[in-house]
């Protein structure tokens, strides 16, 4: 059995899970909060920066949400998550890069924290992070576009692990509706989540916020 130290409102430990289901790898999730101030000392255990997910598996601990996708393409059976094509895989590498430099700080950590997340903890959003975050998430989407009216990737085509990686970030985003309309305005990537959310990996994975 597969053990992931995780928290559940986590965008990477959601993408982690996301690998191992549609892998077909059944999986312990074990509850970690790594906002705690300090981290639990069984997270810092296992990741010494306190950070999730972790994954653990006979023995083998590995951290870094890229480095397991990785891992749990190559080491289960199931669909290849990673394409054989030279430059498809290349644009996956490059969506993965692009998910976690530029679009999880904007679309995430200021969009969807401060209009979605916070008004469900009962506090208000901070107008200007929500700017600054949809002001920034505007050249992201239009690159993400291009990517994906490319073809290549974000496209419908294979299951990659671009897909995975991406989709958990556009989820919490557009989960606004400020956020929601901006997405709406780039078709071939709207198009792509419109499929995405309908995947019984993502149907799974929710969690309510």
């Amino acid at each position: 059995m597969i053990r992931l130290a995780g928290y559940r409102y986590s965008i990477y430990t959601r993408i982690a899970r996301l690998a191992l289901i549609e892998k077909g790898v059944a999986h312990e999730l074990a509850e970690t909060d790594p906002f705690a101030d300090p981290p639990p000392a069984d997270l810092l255990a296992l990741n010494p920066f306190g950070r999730v997910p972790v994954l653990e598996h006979e023995g083998f601990t590995l951290y870094e949400t890229a480095a397991i996708l990785r891992y749990v393409d190559a080491a289960f059976p199931g669909p290849a998550l990673v394409p054989s094509d030279p430059r498809a895989a290349a644009r996956m590498a490059q969506v993965i890069g692009i998910a976690d430099a530029h679009a999880y700080w904007p679309l995430v950590r200021q969009v969807y924290a401060q209009l979605v997340f916070r008004p469900y903890e009962g506090l208000a959003p901070d107008p200007a992070e929500v700017a600054a975050g949809l002001a920034t998430a505007g050249p992201v989407l239009e690159a993400l576009e291009a990517i994906a009216a490319e073809g290549l990737q974000l496209a419908g085509g294979p299951l990659s692990l671009a897909d995975l990686h991406l989709a958990p970030m556009i989820a919490a985003f557009a989960s606004s509706p400020e956020g929601a309309a901006l997405l709406a305005a780039r078709p071939a990537l709207a198009g792509w989540w419109q499929t995405m959310a309908q995947r019984p990996s993502m149907i799974a994975t929710r969690t309510g916020r």
